[in-house]
């Protein structure tokens, strides 16, 4: 059997190159469609790698408050939506100090700009760098680790110390090759003493997370006054079965703070790290079915391709098959043979698309910064695909050789 097959993918690889142009064409638009799904599939594993990676350092036992949860901002589908007023400061230090569960601590911050520009000694950085004020809780909170120095204490808080914790894209840029602890930074005009840098982040959908400065909240809000100022609140609960409660009990408490009566309905937002992380994967779903619905129909079309070549083949070697039935080949193996000439072509086709199909998605992960995993899954599926349209696509093929008459084909011109 081994020796049979042996000869027949001998036979195949010559009747290819006889006709090696169709037998390019048809591998690639085989591997067009084996192109698209694997290229798509390994997008989508990359970004599930990415989302897993950027919520999984903040861990599942995290919730935050704001003016919206991370629902109504991802699926805006109501018709109707609802606006919530902004969490000011004052609301949110009352929350800050009366929220007491056991077990939890409480960050207060925001975003001060997004544009600011940052000066050390006679170098400055572009107006790209995210400024956030920012407490003694934070980095804790938000999964944040430093890489060199220190975080911020209660007493750089309370102090308001001109001190400040930069992204790791500093010590490629503004300070490069440096020890950048104890030096001083510029930021609109006030001087701020580095204390710590951050553990790289990378980017999450294209904005760099390496790219900021935290300095203490109330430094922050003198130096960057704007109107409408919205505040975050980030609540770490130690003990993850607390976690529910917890969140009922800060629920309780803003809604005091806010002073609603109790036929009213929250005008604020809660988000759960653990349900974020699942309703993100749950919308990278879709591109995994749109990648195999683009994948199967552009493979339906390579496959009547294929059944097409093949049996134009038959044609074309119909004298060779009489002269073979003649000296005693079987139906059998006259089958096979075509069989194993379309199963050839089918993997050639399968091959090109996976290394095709992963270099773009390894291409388009890298460009949008996100985490390239390789894509088993997806070369898996691609080989079974190969083989089941090779299978199909030659199977009338072969019959057709197996069951031609002999002498009708030795006559044939």
């Amino acid at each position: 059997m081994f020796k049979l097959l042996k000869e027949n993918v001998h036979i195949a690889i010559g009747s290819i190159r006889t006709q090696l142009l169709r037998t390019i064409l048809t591998v690639l638009i085989i591997a067009i469609g084996i192109t698209a799904l694997v290229g798509i599939l390994t997008l989508v594993s990359a970004l599930e790698n990415t989302i897993s990676g950027n919520f999984s350092s903040m861990g599942a036992n995290t919730f935050s408050m704001g003016q919206y949860d991370a629902s109504a901002q991802i699926n805006r589908n109501n018709n109707v939506e609802k606006i919530n007023p902004i969490i000011s400061y004052p609301q949110a230090k009352a929350f800050q100090e009366k929220y007491s569960y056991p077990f939890t601590s409480t960050s207060l911050s925001f975003t001060a700009t997004s544009t600011a520009e940052i000066k050390f000694e006679n170098k400055k950085t572009d107006p790209d760098i995210s400024v956030l004020g920012v407490d003694e809780n934070f980095l804790i909170n938000s999964g944040l680790e430093t890489q060199m120095g220190r975080n911020f204490t209660g007493f750089d808080i309370q102090n308001n110390n001109y001190v400040c914790v930069v992204g790791s894209d500093f010590l490629k840029g503004l300070l490069k090759d440096i020890n950048p602890i104890d030096k001083v930074l510029s930021i609109r005009g006030a001087k701020f003493r580095v204390i710590g840098v951050l553990k790289e982040k990378g980017s999450t959908f294209g904005n760099s997370q390496d790219l900021r400065v935290l300095i203490p909240t109330q430094i922050a809000r003198s130096l960057f006054t704007a109107p409408n100022i919205n505040y975050d609140l980030k609540v770490l609960v130690g003990k993850e079965e607390l976690l529910d409660a917890a969140v009922d009990d800060a629920i309780i408490t803003m809604r005091k703070v806010r002073k609603l009566n109790p036929v009213e309905e929250n005008n604020f937002g809660i988000t759960r790290s653990d349900e974020l992380l699942e309703m993100l994967r749950s919308q990278t779903e879709f591109m995994g079915y749109a990648a195999w619905i683009i994948g199967i129909i552009t493979v339906f079309g390579s496959s009547i391709a294929l059944m097409n070549i093949m049996i134009v083949s038959v044609t074309e070697r119909t004298r060779e098959i009489g002269v073979r039935k003649a000296l005693g080949a079987k139906r059998s193996t006259i089958a096979f043979q075509f069989f194993t000439e379309s199963l050839v072509i089918g993997q050639l086709g399968g091959f090109v698309g996976i290394i095709l199909g992963v270099l773009i998605g390894y291409g388009i992960s890298t460009g949008l910064d996100f985490e390239f995993v390789a894509p088993w899954k997806a070369i898996i599926a691609a080989v079974i695909i190969s083989f089941i349209v090779a299978l199909f696509s030659g199977l009338y093929p072969a019959i057709k050789a197996a069951y031609l008459d002999p002498i009708e084909a030795l006559r044939y011109e």
